[in-house]
């Protein structure tokens, strides 16, 4: 198969060296805004360079992977749509809810397949919580916490754009927590605050955010988010049940120091970025991704998943304020 690439920053560069390695990906061709950028990924990987994304995707492909920033990504997923290649797309698929509904319209009547790069659903833990949920060993769930702590905060240019701490951070515990429960979130209240840099207040943003979640079932959900944990990168759920509770991200690598004394666990080394975190998961949503590409896998994570999600990040941000419980009926969904 001949995948290409348009993105080649951070993430971008080490999605075309998966590609690259994945046995059944023949040639990868990336392309950036930024020529020069492409080229020297291009050098470094030893793959096929592009002039731009509209080159690549006219160059004929069998898979098409978008990961530049996120104001390319709707523009980008539209212009794969439209050349009929199966596309994997990074979160967000676009930067507004509207844009958003207009791209889950639009996929509806595609036969095209559009995978979204929601991570956490092919990590193993993740999984695990899934089967245990699927299968009743937990009994009825009453009650989860989830949480994705950030080491350090992200440049102070990426945050007026980053659509704030819910859509941008938030957005993948409320994308696992459907993925994990099978349920849908039925109302949301949330706040944030900001102790550290004052961009974020600049931004109308916050650097530490919390919200309760209630589920179509009444599962109670308390969530928390952050760009402060200098202890490392933390991402956790724990699922609660009337027969067991099972945890993700319960490792020798949780970036936490136990209080009690004598106490050796966790002993490290921690995690200190995301791509650390899910590095295993990275490789294999890309893996089944070329199985999408292929015909022999359905869209893992589509389009109308990152809405549903991308709607509770929207009903957080209008609870956060407006200081107020918000229904998911008030946010337009397909």
């Amino acid at each position: 198969m001949r995948i290409g690439l348009a993105g080649v920053g951070r993430i971008g560069a080490f999605h075309a060296e998966t590609l690259r390695d994945l046995p059944d990906v023949d040639e990868v061709v990336v392309a950036d805004l930024d020529a020069d950028a492409a080229r020297a990924v291009a050098e470094k990987l030893e793959v096929g360079c592009a002039a731009s994304p509209a080159e690549l995707l006219a160059s004929g492909l069998d898979g098409f992977v978008i990961a530049t920033a996120t104001p390319g990504h709707a523009p980008l997923l539209r212009m794969g749509l439209e050349a009929g290649v199966p596309t994997f797309c990074e979160k967000p698929v676009a930067a507004t809810l509207e844009e958003t509904l207009g791209l889950a319209r639009l996929v509806s009547t595609s036969a095209t397949p559009v995978h979204v790069g929601f991570q956490r659903r092919f990590d193993r833990g993740y999984r695990g919580a899934r089967e245990a949920v699927a299968t009743g060993r937990l009994g009825f769930v009453h009650s989860i916490r989830a949480q994705t702590h950030d080491q350090a905060p992200p440049h102070v240019a990426y945050i007026p754009t980053s659509g704030g701490l819910f859509r941008d951070c938030s957005i993948h515990d409320f994308d696992i927590i459907r993925f994990v429960t099978g349920r849908e979130v039925a109302s949301v209240y949330a706040t944030g605050a900001n102790k550290g840099a004052e961009f974020f207040s600049a931004a109308g943003d916050v650097d530490t955010a919390a919200a309760v979640l209630t589920l179509d079932d009444d599962t109670l959900v308390s969530l928390s988010a952050t760009r402060y944990n200098g202890a490392g990168h933390d991402v956790r759920m724990e699922v609660l049940g009337s027969e067991g509770t099972v945890g993700v991200g319960y490792d020798d690598s949780l970036a936490l120091t136990s209080a009690e004394p004598g106490a050796t666990y966790p002993s490290g080394p921690r995690h200190w970025s995301f791509m650390e975190r899910f590095l295993p998961a990275y490789r294999a949503e890309l893996t089944a991704f070329a199985a999408v590409a292929r015909g022999t896998l359905s869209s893992p994570c589509t389009v109308e998943d990152a809405l549903q999600a991308f709607r509770v990040a929207e009903a957080c941000e209008l609870s956060r304020h407006e200081n107020r419980p918000v229904s998911l009926d008030e946010i337009p969904g397909l």
